[in-house]
This record gives C-alpha cells, sequence and structure tokens, in this order.
C-alpha cells in the first residue's frame, strides 16, 4: 500500500498529514478523538534534520496533553550516510528521536509503528522499533542490516550469509524474518478497514515489551531463552 492508500483508509472522513521532503506529520479523526501520524515516505534516508523535526512533532502531541495515540508510519531508507550528519552526532539524534516516542508512551499516548515499505539501520531502530508495537503491511521489507552490509563487517561471503539467513531469521531481513523473531508482532490486512485493525492493536497493547517472548514462541529466537538464563545466573554469581 501507497501511504495515501494507508490514509485514505485510516481516515475515510479526512484528514490533515501532509509530507515534506519526505517526512510525515498531521492527524486525522479516530474513535471519537484524534489519531497522530508521523514518519518517513518515499524511502526518505533519515538525518539529524528529519530526526528533530520528526522529534519535535511527536513532543508537541505530547505537550498538548490527552492521549492521542502516535501511529508511526515508516517506508524509508537508513539513517543518512553524510560526513555532516556524522560530524554532527547522528546517533544521538536518533537517540532523541526514540527517546520521544518512550516518553510519548510514557505519558499515555499509545505509540505503534506500521512499516509499509523499506526502512534499515539506524532509522529503523529509531522510529519502528521504538513505538509500544510495530506492525506490518504485506510488501513491506525491513531490516536492521542488509545482508551485503553483514558480510562487509563480518568479512564473510555472501552466499554463506544468505544460506545463514534461511534458518537464522533473527539477523536475516524481511518482513517474515521480522514477524518470526517478534519484532513486528502482526501483518495487517490491505483489505481491510486500516482504521479498525490500528484500534484493535491499540486496544491490545501489552503492558510490557513481549517480543522477546513471542520470537521464542515463533521459533525465531532458538536460543534467547539460554542466553537470558546465563546472564542471569552470570549476574547472580559473578
Amino acid at each position: 500500500m501507497t501511504l495515501a492508500e494507508i490514509l485514505a483508509s485510516l481516515f475515510p472522513e479526512g484528514h490533515s498529514v501532509t509530507v515534506a521532503e519526505g517526512l510525515v506529520n498531521g492527524e486525522g479523526p479516530f474513535r471519537g478523538g484524534r489519531l497522530a501520524v508521523i514518519g518517513i515516505d518515499g524511502d526518505t534516508a533519515l538525518g539529524v534534520d528529519g530526526a528533530c523535526q520528526l522529534a519535535g512533532h511527536v513532543l508537541d502531541v505530547v505537550r498538548r496533553g490527552g492521549a492521542t495515540p502516535i501511529l508511526v508510519a515508516i517506508d524509508s531508507d537508513s539513517q543518512r550516510m553524510s560526513r555532516r550528519d556524522e560530524l554532527l552526532g547522528l546517533n544521538e539524534y536518533l537517540a532523541h528521536l526514540a527517546k520521544t516516542l518512550l516518553l510519548a508512551d510514557a505519558y499515555g499516548h499509545p505509540t505503534v509503528g506500521l512499516i509499509y515499505g523499506h526502512s534499515a539501520a539506524g532509522a529503523f531502530i529509531a522510529t519502528a522499533l521504538a513505538t509500544r508495537v510495530l506492525v506490518g503491511l504485506p510488501g513491506a521489507n525491513p531490516s536492521v542490516m542488509d545482508l551485503p552490509s553483514v558480510a562487509r563487517v563480518t568479512k564473510l561471503p555472501l552466499d554463506r550469509l544468505e544460506a545463514m539467513a534461511k534458518d537464522t531469521p533473527v539477523f536475516a531481513p524481511g518482513l517474515d524474518n521480522m514477524v518470526r523473531t517478534g519484532a513486528v508482532q502482526a501483518v495487517l490486512d490491505p483489505e481491510r478497514s486500516l482504521a479498525e485493525q490500528i484500534a484493535a492493536v491499540i486496544d491490545a497493547l501489552p503492558t510490557e515489551d513481549t517480543r522477546d517472548r513471542a520470537g521464542r514462541e515463533r521459533g525465531g529466537r532458538p536460543v534467547a531463552e539460554a542466553i537470558a538464563a546465563q546472564v542471569v545466573r552470570e549476574a547472580a554469581f559473578g
């Protein structure tokens, strides 16, 4: 689905969501109140300026009070790979954006990520993965790091990594693998009203982070339980 189709399904009565230089911001009527929407569209890379703008939009929602839900709609590139952004400390700007979403959640604003296109690396972590829960639409292609980049970092052959990814979803790209690891809670049905589906997601928001448990139950984190137990043992006995 395109962003325009998503917004039409979310807000059949109309909305004020706009896109400027790839950054999404606005709101629309939702369950007798409003649903705030921020995000990234058009496979846009997220740099320091964009991170500041999105963080500002989140803080605006918090300042207005109430319990307005925030939908973070994402179709982005990775973080912007520019000398300027790196010299300005892009990692800190991305962390700030993620913290504003955590702050909004703490102040009673349900936060839901919606991945409908591509997203990767820092842009993915600071937006979609910083929400209370993340859902996806068919055709989305998220990744924490694409396999060619993993190959450059690990010095492992790409064909070997591609073979490993078939059995090791915890680092493999793609929507299906994100579902198996628990990072994506569910894949929505584009043929049904997204307003109704997002409302159902908000109603069922967990009170704690359940992604690790979901990953174990779905078979995407086969050694997570053993590692967690080892960490507990080491913490207890030094």
